[in-house]
């Protein structure tokens, strides 16, 4: 399957830098989708969420931003506002057209160049290039940058990346998921409980340290706030803003089944829900199929990231 995209309205369009290992993810849903936010992390960094608050007088969103360069990468939404307005596309408020965009950020600045981070040029560009078609993975967009298995800093970490999946439901519902994978802990195989990337006991080793363990027995080393996941989870039901924040919850057991330590001080990680759609199904359902869709998402993230930065990775 396509991954995010085979929610029909919805588009994803990536722009990465290579050079400074940065970039930014936007996803569009232009005839606008009810959304909800679930922020479990405690470093995190976003853009207008309270719009999604169940009780907020916005209805709908019209775009996400996903992005690296932390607070500074925020920028880029402007870009992705800048373009709907051109399209027409937003809440008609006092003569103009407003589009809704939220977005969030994660810290990528330890890996590339730190002065260089996403703007609000290169969020209109992600937005002009995202299209219908299958979501690209691995080091693109605002995984361009991103890393795992943290604890011990970055030399004994491994490159991440961008991964999406979609979980069908009988009467052709679909639950799909984005996720950018940017953790201080390790991603495990949900299967299997084994660790398939994170930290390494040495710089120059294949061999894993075992993030929670070493947290165990040794403590965290307070490390700054450097990581974040972030998820984007959308299904063709038709669901209400409350709805929706159940969904996006739900997402965020995803992450617990496959990232080992999740939602520490030093993550800001958080899932994002949309609902394009007429179709009716219970929300437990598309609650299960969320956190297994977030789940496969963020193992494609990792499997498909090749080696950036002086750190290896998996993709090939």
């Amino acid at each position: 399957m396509k991954g995010l995209t085979e929610i029909s309205g919805i588009r994803v369009g990536h722009v990465s830098d290579y050079e400074a290992l940065t970039g930014c993810t936007v996803i569009l849903c232009e005839p606008g989708a009810v959304g909800g936010v679930d922020i479990r992390g405690s470093a995190s960094g976003t853009e207008d969420t309270p719009a999604l608050d169940p009780g907020h007088v916005d209805a709908q969103v019209h775009g996400i931003l996903l992005a690296g360069g932390s607070a500074f990468g925020l920028e880029a939404a402007s870009g992705v506002r800048r373009y709907l307005e051109r399209r027409g596309v937003g809440v008609q408020f006092g003569g103009a057209r407003i589009p809704i965009v939220v977005g969030a950020i994660l810290f990528d600045l330890g890996i590339g160049k730190p002065d260089v981070r996403p703007t609000l040029s290169m969020g209109e560009a992600a937005a002009a290039a995202a299209n219908m078609d299958a979501v690209v993975e691995g080091c693109v967009g605002a995984g361009t940058g991103a890393t795992v298995g943290k604890i011990l800093g970055m030399k004994q970490a491994m490159k991440s990346g961008l991964g999406s999946a979609t979980v069908a439901l009988p009467g052709g519902v679909l639950v799909a998921a984005l996720v950018a994978v940017n953790a201080l802990g390790d991603v495990r195989d949900p299967a299997t409980g084994k660790i398939i990337a994170g930290a390494r006991v040495a710089p120059d080793s294949r061999e894993f340290l075992d993030t929670a363990e070493y947290i165990k027995h040794r403590g965290a080393p307070a490390p700054p706030a450097k990581n974040t996941t972030l998820a984007v989870v959308a299904t063709n039901v038709r669901l209400n803003k409350v709805q929706a924040k159940k969904l996006a919850e739900f997402g965020s057991l995803g992450t617990a089944r496959t990232i080992d330590p999740v939602n520490t001080m030093a993550d800001g990680d958080l899932v994002f829900a949309l609902s394009l759609g007429t179709l009716e199904a219970d929300i437990n359902a598309l609650g299960v199929a969320a956190a297994e869709a977030v789940s496969a998402a963020i193992v494609r993230g990792v499997k498909t990231a090749k080696g950036m930065g002086g750190l290896p990775g998996l993709g090939t």
